[in-house]
């Protein structure tokens, strides 16, 4: 029977990438070795990756030292664009997220900086909802790692994990909890046994698994 949910974050519960990308866009032109303008599309097509891979792909002409150090002060930027602005929450989620902790303990683990899951809990007011969450820019790991930390940190037995790309779907794979392709996110995968076309089909698909 399933204990918990651990979810992925930006495809699964919100969507930040158009604050995201103007946050990026204005740090990005005062680096005058850099000339690009990014756009929400372009962030959905890179978000599930780490970041310095999201670096190395926007910023070819840099060196890794400028790439990250780009990247760290467009995600200091990105924190404080979201801190004002809430990114689009997907529809019933703190409704679907209310019903859901009634049976279940919930998590996020993303592939994100450290401050961004604080900062999506913090902007949403969605904070009492979750028992912990956990990214690389917090423990220096990936997804999959990051999936078993908070599996033996929680003491978990049956987790489930809920995501849109197929990152999150290796991730799951590695860290061997069954997984669920969130079809309305930002992703695709290309083999998976569960899935959902909104956010609020959890309950119900969640009552019908057995493992």
């Amino acid at each position: 029977m399933i204990d918990s949910i651990i979810f992925d974050l930006d495809g699964t519960l919100w969507d930040s990438t158009e604050i995201v990308a103007k946050a990026w866009n204005e740090v990005i032109e005062q680096d005058p070795k850099v000339n690009m303008h990014l756009t929400a599309e372009d962030l959905k097509k890179l978000f599930g990756r780490p970041l310095p891979v999201i670096a190395s792909i926007l910023f070819t002409g840099l060196s890794e030292p400028e790439q990250l150090d780009l990247i760290d002060r467009c995600c200091h930027n990105e924190h404080i664009a979201l801190s004002k602005e809430c990114g689009i929450l997907f529809p019933e989620l703190e409704k679907t997220l209310r019903t859901l902790k009634e049976n279940y303990k919930l998590f996020i683990v993303s592939n994100c900086e450290d401050g961004y899951i604080e900062t999506f809990l913090e902007t949403t007011g969605l904070g009492a909802y979750f028992t912990d969450f956990e990214c690389p820019g917090n423990s220096g790991l990936l997804k999959g790692d990051n999936n078993k930390l908070i599996v033996e940190r929680n003491h978990l037995t049956s987790p489930i994990y809920v995501g849109d790309t197929q990152g999150d779907a290796d991730a799951a794979k590695y860290a061997e909890i069954p997984f669920i392709f969130a079809k309305y996110g930002f992703g695709n995968v290309e083999n998976y046994q569960y899935s959902i076309s909104k956010f609020s089909d959890l309950p119900q698909l969640l009552s019908s698994i057995s493992i």
